[in-house]
Formats: structure tokens, C-alpha cells, sequence
């Protein structure tokens, strides 16, 4: 599983960082620890668990059982688009929405709050894990265009010429 919350700073980030790669081990995974800015590290060096720097989304996600994440625009829609179930974690602004974007067809779960815990990241990995949500989210995957900006420059062009 991919854990990292992107360029967003967390409040006791070695919490979250032990929260996550805890939850993750519970349900018998592997980790794939960003650090970002948020600066997550390792808790331990227990097998199992690996930093990961810059790292190509759009390769890494379909192999991932699961992305926790915080919930950004670019994140989330990477994430659907390889079909993988994401437990998002928002932190701020627009993330709440996309918490919900995730949440509401059954591709992912919302983490209640941003401060994620070993007693409510299972919860919510346990959701995700689920053969309903994996299917869920392949099938989500399959119907996302990837050609909106094509599609919106022939809009104004069509307005306009």
C-alpha cells in the first residue's frame, strides 16, 4: 500500500507515520512511505516497510493494493484512474470534497478527520480492501475520460470560430 500526504505539512507526522505503517501491517500489507513535506519516516526497521522519494503515480497506483492519501485533486484522480481503493485523509481546502468524490460511489473510503490513528485507519483500510470496493474502483477506472482539456479547447474554439 502507498501512504503519503504530498506537499501538505502534518501536525506530529511521526504519528501518522507510525499510525499508517501499523494499520497497513494490521491488514497483512506491505508499505510504500512518502515522506513529502509532511516528513513522514519510517517508525521502525521492521521488514516490510519502504521510503519511497519522488515516485511516478500513475505507474506505481495500479500495483498498490490501496493509496492513503490526503485527498488532493491530482492525487485522487490518479488513483481512480489506476483503479486502485484510496482511503483519503483530508487535511485542508478542497480535500473534504474529494473525501467525498472517493466516499460516495464506493471506490475508497473518507477518514473522519485529518489525523489518522491506529484505531481509525483500519477501519477505514478495512473498507477499502474489500473485493466490493476493488471492483468498484476498476470499474470507476474505466469510465474516466482523460481528454477534458482536448474536449474544452474544441469548446471555445467551436464558441469562437
Amino acid at each position: 500500500m502507498y501512504v503519503g500526504f504530498g506537499s501538505i505539512p502534518m501536525h506530529d507526522a511521526d504519528a501518522v507515520a507510525r499510525a499508517a505503517v501499523e494499520a497497513v501491517r494490521a491488514h497483512g500489507h506491505r508499505v510504500l512511505l512518502s515522506p513529502g513535506w509532511a516528513d513522514l519516516a519510517l517508525a521502525d526497521d521492521q521488514e516490510g516497510c519502504f521510503a519511497v522519494g519522488e515516485v511516478n503515480h500513475h505507474a506505481l497506483f495500479p500495483r498498490a493494493a490501496a493509496v492513503v492519501h490526503h485527498g488532493g485533486a491530482g492525487t485522487t484522480t490518479t488513483a481512480a484512474l489506476a483503479g486502485a481503493p484510496q482511503v483519503v485523509v483530508p487535511q485542508l481546502a478542497d480535500q473534504p470534497y474529494w473525501a467525498g468524490r472517493v466516499a460516495d460511489p464506493g471506490i475508497g473510503a473518507a477518514h473522519d478527520g485529518p489525523n489518522p490513528t491506529f484505531e481509525s485507519l483500519p477501519a477505514a483500510l478495512g473498507v477499502v480492501l474489500t473485493t466490493e470496493t476493488r471492483t468498484r474502483a476498476a470499474a470507476v477506472a474505466g469510465t474516466i475520460r482523460t481528454d477534458g482539456a482536448t474536449v474544452a479547447a474544441k469548446l471555445l474554439l467551436d464558441e469562437i470560430g
